[in-house]
Formats: structure tokens, sequence, C-alpha cells
């Protein structure tokens, strides 16, 4: 059973190198700063360029949002931003959601990063949330995520052919999705 006070409360995880903590005002200029790289955009998928108003709007109220959870990914030491993420379309009768991360910079990949912010939420998810599925999308050019990802349990359960038309070019998206026993033997 779903416990939506889990998503209500917005915890705050720690790692080692990641601190997890609720979304907020203070995030919106390294979250709008986020959107203006080019190779984030990419990864990502993300056409749609956000005006500072609409990152600031995002930003103050994912607090207020019951039905899913959006955190800052912060670095342990100097509390720099390194990202975000979501739980988000949360299926209370399947319990199961969708999960996405993106950090905000090529520069905090292949360290780690979005491999312990992604198992601190997927632990949340399971243990706290009480999911039994968390499924996502990632673009099949994106081999170090897809690398992450299959390390925290997700399989591959699908693909979405020419999904995105990047630059003149189409690209497959894969469906990934980890179970709560995968992730605990992952």
């Amino acid at each position: 059973m779903i416990n939506t006070s889990a998503l209500r409360e917005k915890p705050t995880l720690t790692g080692r190198s990641v601190r997890l903590v609720p979304l907020a005002p203070e995030h919106t200029d390294a979250y709008f700063t986020a959107g203006l790289d080019e190779e984030v955009r990419r990864l990502t998928g993300t056409h749609r360029r956000l005006t500072y108003a609409q990152a600031e709007e995002w930003c103050a109220t994912r607090a207020g949002r019951t039905d899913r959870l959006d955190l800052a990914i912060l670095a342990s030491g100097d509390e720099r931003y390194l990202g975000e993420l979501s739980i988000y379309a949360v299926s209370p009768e399947n319990e199961s959601a969708g999960y996405r991360i993106a950090l905000s910079s090529i520069e905090f990949t292949g360290r780690g990063l979005g491999r312990e912010a992604t198992r601190l939420v997927l632990e949340y998810a399971f243990e706290h949330i009480g999911l039994h599925r968390v499924w996502l999308y990632v673009y099949a050019f994106n081999m170090r995520a897809i690398a992450v990802y299959r390390s925290c349990g997700f399989s591959v359960e699908g693909r979405l052919r020419d999904s995105l038309l990047w630059e003149g070019r189409r690209h497959d998206a894969l469906l990934m999705a980890v179970l709560k026993d995968d992730f605990h033997r992952a």
C-alpha cells in the first residue's frame, strides 16, 4: 500500500557525496541555468527552453505537490547544486511511479553522483512510499545513464522507436524499470 504522507513530507536524503533536499525557490537560479546547458538538453531531449519566470514558478510550487516528489541534488561538502530528480506519475493502485533525473552539467557525470542519488531515492521510494515498481525513459544514445540504471537494478522493458528528433536525427528511447526485489539485489 502506498504511503502518501511520504510524498507530502519531502524528505532530505543524505549519502556520501550527495544530499537530496526538497526542490525549492532557493534552487531557481541553478535550475534555470541547468536548462541552458546544450548537452544536458540533448541527453534529456528537452526542446523547450524555460523562461526564468517558469523556472521560478516550478521551484516555488514543488513543496505543495502531494502527488510527486521533486528533490534537488546537492554536493554533500559545499552544498553546490548538481541537478534534480523526481518521482512522478505515482499510481497508488499499481504501486508504481516514474523516475527522472538530470544532472545540471556534464562536468558532474562519471563521478557516481547520479548513481548515488538514484540509489538514495529508490530506497526511499521502495521503503517509505511503498512502491513495487519504478520506471523511466532514457535515450538509447545515453550509454552512461543506461549503465547507471542497470547498476541500480533497472532492466530494459521496451523500445520507443524514433521517439526523439534532435538536430535532424531520430533516436530511440528505452523504457526501463526496477522492481523492489531487483533493487535490493543490485
